[in-house]
């Protein structure tokens, strides 16, 4: 009994294992882009299971998980509210692809390293335009996310 036990833990370890590889997994091609591009696009899963319009976004990549802002009140936003995958394309429409899990970060530290680090990427947030602020998260006025993938690429994802 004590031997069947420890076996099936042994596999669900392993399974476990598998299960955090494939999140973390992206092709090479993307995470170099990743490093090196302005803009992503992402497109949002509406409540029919079909994919919103992918638009251009500034945004972070801290070599495992992307960082964006949006407005609370865009569909956007109200669709990762609701816990719906994200799909996310680098440098444009047709580059490396993959599917994301979204999430709404509260982290306001967090969302002052975003700031920082759009002043160092894009040179109107040097100006002090368009920069994530954690005043604006507090107030509700700006709401920030964190993309985590799922999945490496997805070559029957149209952009729309």
């Amino acid at each position: 009994m004590l031997n069947m036990f420890v076996g099936l833990l042994i596999a669900v370890g392993f399974c476990l294992v598998g299960m955090v590889r494939e999140v973390r997994a992206l092709s090479e091609a993307a995470k170099t882009k990743l490093h090196t591009e302005k803009e992503i696009y992402i497109a949002t899963q509406r409540a029919n299971g079909e994919w919103s319009t992918a638009v251009p976004v500034w945004f972070i990549y801290d070599g495992e998980a992307i960082y964006l802002t949006t407005a609370p009140t865009s569909y956007k936003a109200r669709r990762i509210k609701r816990s719906r995958p994200v799909r996310i394309w680098v440098g444009s429409k047709e580059g490396p692809s993959f599917t994301g899990k979204a999430e709404i970060i509260e982290d306001l530290a967090l969302v002052e390293r975003m700031g920082n680090a759009y002043q160092q990427k894009y040179w109107i947030a040097w100006l002090g335009f368009f920069r994530p602020r954690a005043s604006r998260v507090a107030a509700g006025k700006t709401m920030a996310i964190k993309v985590t993938p799922l999945n490496e690429s997805l070559a029957d994802a149209p952009a729309e």
